[in-house]
């Protein structure tokens, strides 16, 4: 068996999600290596004559469809999808995510809560035994970041978490901008003992726009390594 490679393993696993999209469905586009890859394939399908619509979840993921001609559509006017695939920066055997290593974590919750199911595509080195050893990014306004910032520290140590917060920076050393204009904090706790307790007490705190904990929304992970690809979970495609 030919061994694969770390981006044959994210192809491979975009593959295998392919085979759930359905004529006349209406799909969430996720964004990151790994759903490019999906999109990518998902072009060449459309272009083949599969019939869908789509939402994506970043201005980069927007482009790429675009140029593939992949029909594309919003939320206000597409406000239910049948199914979203997109990556994940970790995932546990519980299907929670770490996501927002690229900094659209909020468009991806957004559309994510919005489809019938969320399935996550990765290499096999992506799950986890416990969340936390990739950085928790957290979106907040820029109106008062460093009270946001102190608030977030204290929502984490209450909930089991010490690490250090820091501003997202961009490769230029200016801060990082998401799409929706607003910065990231990147949060290196290690482990999370209680992700579901961190989540809730990051939800609440003003100016924080949205979290990187994907709790409850990912109803299967395509999983694919050195040996090949293996799925996590089930849903349902009509």
């Amino acid at each position: 068996m030919t061994k694969l490679n770390l981006d044959d393993a994210k192809r491979a696993a975009a593959a295998e999600a392919l085979t759930l999209a359905r004529p006349g469905m209406r799909l969430g586009l996720g964004t990151g290596s790994t759903a490019r890859h999906f999109v990518d394939l998902l072009g060449a399908r459309v272009a083949s004559g599969l019939d869908v619509l789509c939402v994506p979840t970043s201005e980069d993921t927007r482009a790429q469809a675009e140029r593939l001609k992949i029909p594309l559509t919003t939320l206000d006017e597409t406000p239910e999808l049948d199914l979203t695939v997109d990556g994940a920066d970790e995932f546990d055997a519980r299907l929670r995510l770490i996501k927002g290593g690229g900094g659209a974590l909020l468009r991806e919750k957004i559309v994510a809560a919005a489809s019938r199911a969320m399935v996550v595509i990765a290499d096999a080195g992506k799950k986890v035994e416990t969340l936390g050893a990739f950085p928790l990014p957290v979106e907040v306004v820029r109106f008062g970041l460093e009270a946001t910032r102190r608030h977030v520290v204290a929502a984490a140590r209450a909930s089991g978490c010490e690490g250090d917060v820091a501003l997202r920076r961009a490769a230029s050393g200016a801060p990082f901008v998401t799409d929706n204009g607003n910065y990231i904090l990147d949060c290196r706790f290690g482990a999370l003992p209680r992700p579901d307790d961190l989540a809730q007490a990051l939800s609440v705190l003003p100016g924080v726009v949205e979290h990187g904990l994907f709790i409850g929304l990912a109803r299967m992970a395509i999983v694919a390594g050195p040996d090949g690809v293996a799925r996590f979970g089930a849903v349902e495609t009509r």
